[in-house]
């Protein structure tokens, strides 16, 4: 009688089993429906938000250095970075140089642009392993810092892309950590909202990683002063749209960063 009654409830329990199977199957087919479907891209963000006409490739380099050494770090790169700048030899110019003022402390960020891209950003580095200055520089520049990174940019098309200006102003960095898979809906967005911060010339460049942090954003923006800055940016919301963007651009963000910037003597963004 037990040996019966525990096959009965055997038999009882796969037939649950079984329907509960089918009915999560059938969820999971029903649901399926309704599922997002993928946009399939023929081409990879990286080509669809670049600029066509040209093929720039941008390095940004952030040292963190020792704070005792800051001043003389700063009077060893106005000796060695505008040489290299100078050089028709090296097919690089240096964009900008600063020191950061407000964020990150004891700070030097560096932009380079390389016309032909990867080719001539491979031409320079076998040309910087030859260069005694470059390789002193290198050296004594490492006694300096505390920690070095770099990223490897594309510009947005949209963007105006970054020409030599006199000063004095300050540079604002602010740089947004996408969430993946959001590169092109952040471009179809400030495509139309750059026209809303052009009126007093603060935009400087539009950037977007390659190599390095991925899904990283850099926009780059000049002011004559941080009450420039505080007017600019409440000027804006006096556009129609730019809340719009503002609405549908913040959650894409996943982390958001602004450094306030000081251009070194050397560097071409004054």
């Amino acid at each position: 009688r037990h040996k019966c009654a525990s096959s009965t409830r055997s038999w009882f329990c796969f037939r649950g089993l079984s329907a509960s199977n089918n009915r999560n199957r059938e969820d999971s087919w029903f649901k399926s429906l309704f599922v997002r479907k993928v946009d399939p891209r023929k081409d990879a963000h990286s080509h669809l938000l670049a600029k066509k006409e040209d093929n720039n490739l941008y390095k940004i380099q952030f040292h963190n250095v020792k704070p005792e050494c800051l001043e003389a770090y700063n009077t060893l790169c106005a000796e060695v970075l505008p040489s290299i700048h100078r050089d028709s030899g090296y097919p690089c110019e240096l964009v900008g140089t600063w020191n950061t003022w407000y964020g990150e402390q004891d700070q030097a960020v560096h932009l380079w642009r390389y016309r032909g891209g990867y080719p001539a950003l491979t031409e320079v580095m076998n040309k910087l392993k030859s260069n005694k200055d470059f390789l002193e520089y290198r050296k004594e520049r490492g006694k300096m810092l505390l920690s070095r990174r770099n990223q490897l940019l594309l510009e947005f098309s949209f963007w105006n892309e970054p020409v030599p200006r006199d000063g004095p102003n300050i540079y604002e960095l602010r740089s947004y950590q996408l969430r993946p898979g959001t590169m092109i809906e952040w471009g179809n967005y400030w495509a139309r909202a750059i026209s809303y911060r052009q009126h007093n010339r603060e935009a400087v460049g539009g950037f977007f990683s390659q190599i390095g942090d991925l899904y990283m954003v850099h926009h780059l923006w000049a002011y004559k002063d941080l009450q420039s800055r505080e007017d600019t940016r409440n000027a804006a919301w006096q556009h129609e749209g730019w809340d719009e963007v503002v609405y549908y651009t913040v959650p894409l963000i996943q982390h958001m960063e602004s450094r306030i910037m000081i251009p070194l003597k050397a560097s071409p963004l004054q």
